[in-house]
C-alpha cells in the first residue's frame, strides 16, 4: 500500500526508517518531512493544518494508510477527518487526544478511576490558583499550562515567588491558548521512566521501555525541554513494574475512555514517576515520545507498520512484538540558546562520518537542505542514536558519532544515560 506519515521531527524520522522497511509499502509519502527523511521517503510540502488538504492528497496518491506522528493534528482531529472521508489511519480521535491535549482533562480522568497520580488542582485564573499554592505549603511545586505547549509548559518552582510568577506567565499569555488554564500539582519524588503501549480501544500491548532526560543540562540542571536525550531499555522497569503499570495506570485509562465515550486508539505514552509508593502518572503524551522513540526502532525487530494497522482495525489482542536485547541510547545535539531564543540556519557538517560508524543512526529533528548544504532549523536537531550490547557500550558509541559531527552553532548534553550506567 501506499503509506503517508505526517510530521517532521525526529520522531517521524524513526518511524519513517522503521515502516519504510515494512514489505507492506509499496510507496512512503512525509508530509512535510525534513532533510534526513526525505532520504527514505518522497516528502510533501503540504499544509497539514489544512485537514481538506491533506484528504486530497490521499485521494490523488491512493494512500491506503495514514501514520500521525505528532500531537497537534491529533488534537485538532485530523484522524477524525481522515475517517469520515474513509481513510484509515493510526492515532486517536480528537476525543481521545485530549489525554494529551488537556493535563486537566487527565488529572480529572485519574482522580474519576482512581489511577494514581499528584494532588493538584486546575484553575481558570490566576488569583485561585496563587491560593492554591499558598495553601499546599510544600516545595517545589509544579505548575503546568494546560496544552500543548511543545514541552515548555512546565515549571518546576522552589519558592513562592517563582509559582506565582509561572502562574502570571501562563495567563498572560506566555503559552498562548495552552495557558487560559493552569494545573498545579505536587511535586513527586522518584525516578522518571516512559511507558509505552499500543491500543485499538479495548486491548493494549506494552512496547519496550525507555527513559528520557527533560533538563537541559548535564546531571539533570535546567529547564524542562522536550528531550534532550534517552535510552532503551529503562532498569528500573522491571517486569514487576511493567505489570503495576499496566494494572494500575494503563488498564483503568482504557477502561475509563471507553467510558466516557471516547476509546483510545493508538499509541499511549505514559510519563511516570517510580516513587516509594510505586508507579505514578506525571502526564499522558498520545503519541510516540520524542526522542524516545529513537531509541524504540533500533531495538524492534517486528514489522511496525503491520502493528500500527492492528491498532487501528481493534485487532491486538492476539498480536505480538520482538525486540533485539540490545540497548540503545540516543544524543539530541541541539541549537544553541535552546530551549530559549536560538537562530536559525547555521551550517552542520560530518553527518555522514557520524552515520558510518557501527551500529549509529542518525535522525534529523529539525534540518532543511539547500543545494547540498544542510542547515539547523528548529531547537532540536538531531537525535544521534547508537546500539549496543549494554547502555555503556551504546553510551560510547554515540558520543563517538556526536564528536564526528562538525555543528559550532549546536550543542549536547555529556550525560544522557546516567543512571542507568551507575546502576548496572
Amino acid at each position: 500500500m501506499n503509506v503517508l506519515l505526517i510530521g517532521s521531527g525526529g520522531r517521524e524520522h524513526a518511524l519513517a526508517w522503521a515502516i519504510a522497511n515494512s514489505p507492506l509499502v509499496s510507496k512512503l509519502y512525509c508530509a512535510p518531512g525534513n532533510a534526513g527523511i526525505a532520504e527514505l521517503a518522497q516528502c510533501e510540502p503540504i499544509d497539514i493544518t489544512r485537514h481538506d488538504d491533506v484528504i486530497a492528497f490521499c485521494r490523488d496518491k491512493r494512500i491506503g494508510f495514514v501514520v500521525v506522528g505528532p500531537e497537534a493534528p491529533l488534537v485538532a482531529g485530523l484522524v477524525d477527518d481522515l475517517a469520515a472521508a474513509g481513510i484509515k489511519a493510526f492515532g486517536p480521535s480528537r476525543k481521545a487526544a485530549q489525554l494529551e491535549g488537556s493535563k486537566g482533562f487527565t488529572k480529572d480522568l485519574c482522580r474519576e478511576f482512581h489511577i494514581p497520580t499528584a494532588a493538584y488542582g486546575r484553575f481558570a485564573n490566576a488569583a485561585p490558583a496563587r491560593a492554591f499554592v499558598a495553601a499546599h505549603g510544600k516545595w517545589p511545586i509544579v505548575i503546568k499550562a494546560d496544552g500543548l505547549a511543545a514541552g515548555k509548559g512546565v515549571v518546576i518552582a522552589e519558592t513562592l515567588a517563582e509559582a506565582n510568577a509561572a502562574i502570571d506567565a501562563c495567563f498572560a499569555g506566555a503559552f498562548g491558548a495552552a495557558g487560559y488554564e493552569v494545573v498545579v500539582e505536587e511535586f513527586l519524588h522518584g525516578e522518571e521512566a516512559s511507558f509505552f503501549v499500543l491500543s485499538d480501544g479495548v486491548h493494549a500491548l506494552p512496547l519496550a521501555t525507555a527513559q528520557d532526560h527533560k533538563r537541559v543540562g548535564d546531571g539533570d540542571t535546567g529547564p524542562n525541554t522536550g528531550g534532550m536525550g534517552a535510552y532503551s531499555p529503562a532498569p528500573i522497569m522491571t517486569p514487576a513494574l511493567v505489570q503495576r503499570t499496566m494494572d494500575e495506570i494503563i488498564k483503568p485509562t482504557l477502561i475509563g475512555m471507553t467510558k466516557r465515550g471516547m476509546p483510545f486508539k493508538g499509541v499511549l505514552y505514559a510519563g511516570l514517576m517510580i516513587t516509594a509508593e510505586g508507579p505514578k502518572l506525571i502526564e499522558y503524551n498520545a503519541r510516540f515520545g520524542d526522542p524516545e522513540t529513537q531509541v524504540l526502532m533500533p531495538r524492534l525487530k517486528s514489522d511496525l507498520l503491520t502493528a500500527l494497522i492492528a491498532s487501528a482495525d481493534g485487532a491486538l489482542k492476539a498480536f505480538d512484538l520482538r525486540w533485539r536485547d540490545d540497548a540503545a541510547l540516543t544524543v539530541v545535539m541541539a541549537t544553541r540558546g535552546y530551549p530559549g531564543d536560538y537562530e536559525n540556519g547555521s551550517e552542520i557538517r560530518g553527518i555522514a562520518a557520524a552515520q558510518a560508524l557501527p551500529g549509529v543512526e542518525v535522525f534529523h529533528a529539525g534540518t532543511v537542505s539547500d543545494r547540498g548544504r544542510l542547515t539547523a532549523k528548529g531547537g532540536r536537531v538531531l537525535a544521534v542514536t547508537a546500539t549496543g550490547k549494554t547502555i555503556a557500550e551504546a553510551q560510547a558509541k554515540a558520543y563517538k558519532a556526536v564528536d564526528a559531527i562538525d555543528w559550532p552553532g549546536g550543542f549536547c548534553r555529556r550525560d544522557i544515560g546516567w543512571r542507568a550506567i551507575e546502576k548496572a
